[in-house]
């Protein structure tokens, strides 16, 4: 799965019928919306996008601004722990409905929560590697088969001695099951019939930058203590049963 999502909504109610009906925003309206949310950045129109660009490059930030609702695509707006939302878009929020739904291949990392008012009532955020990160609330009727066991992933018999995969499920593949139940649409897989169509909703985009220069610092250590935590490199190839097997940097390429 290549999907990955940074999304944030703010809405009246159920956001699908705003996405279906959904006409080009004013741009000075959606640039409002982005100085609301990300107080105090210099914010640049830099052009158009749709809603199938859900992952924006950091410092951009696609917002569309429709009957009852905004939505804003941008990386620094889903958090590991979405309980930790800051209080300035709580207020932003006020007597609306809040969604967030975060999602990233790479590391099979999905996050996504719903407030009413304010109050938190659901919030997941998990991936293998660091397990169960936040479980807040009751599940919605669409999580309920994956926690009941009935998506579990099943080990790739091309690799020898693989340890079961450390969650009951694959977060991606609830990622997308719950992108469509929240927001109405998917990236990878079958949509609904009655899904909308990303391509159609248009996207204002910002170039929406931290003038102190503090985010592209932490960017840079974060990535400095990726490339420290990744180790040396390792190199499998195919065996002759089948299995991928693990060989040294020194053994030739062909058995």
């Amino acid at each position: 799965m290549g999907a990955k999502t940074a999304l944030l909504a703010f809405t009246d109610g159920d956001l699908r019928p705003a996405l279906l009906g959904a006409t080009p925003s004013d741009a000075a309206e959606a640039e409002a919306v982005v100085r609301e949310i990300l107080p105090g950045y210099e914010v640049t129109l830099a052009g158009d996008s749709t809603l199938d660009v859900t992952y924006p490059p950091d410092d951009v930030t696609h917002v569309s601004v429709l009957p009852g609702a905004e939505l804003l695509c941008d990386r620094r707006l889903v958090l590991d722990r979405p309980s930790e939302l800051p209080e300035h878009l709580l207020r932003a929020g006020a007597g609306r409905r809040i969604i967030m739904h975060g999602m990233h291949s790479v590391v099979d990392w999905l996050c996504f929560a719903v407030w009413e008012d304010g109050k938190l009532i659901r919030s997941l955020s998990l991936s293998p590697d660091g397990g169960i990160e936040e479980n807040i609330g009751e599940p919605f009727d669409f999580e309920r088969p994956y926690w009941d066991g009935l998506h579990p992933l099943e080990p790739d018999p091309a690799w020898e001695d693989q340890d079961p995969y450390p969650l009951p499920f694959h977060p991606l593949e609830l990622g997308e099951v719950a992108l469509n139940a929240l927001f109405g649409f998917v990236i990878e897989g079958m949509p609904d019939p009655d899904s909308i169509d990303a391509g159609g909703v248009h996207m204002h985009v910002f170039r929406v930058g931290d003038p102190s220069g503090q985010e592209q610092e932490a960017r840079e250590a974060a990535y400095e203590r990726a490339m420290r935590d990744m180790g040396p490199p390792r190199m499998f190839r195919m065996g002759p049963d089948g299995t991928m097997q693990e060989v040294s940097w020194d053994d030739p390429l062909q058995p």
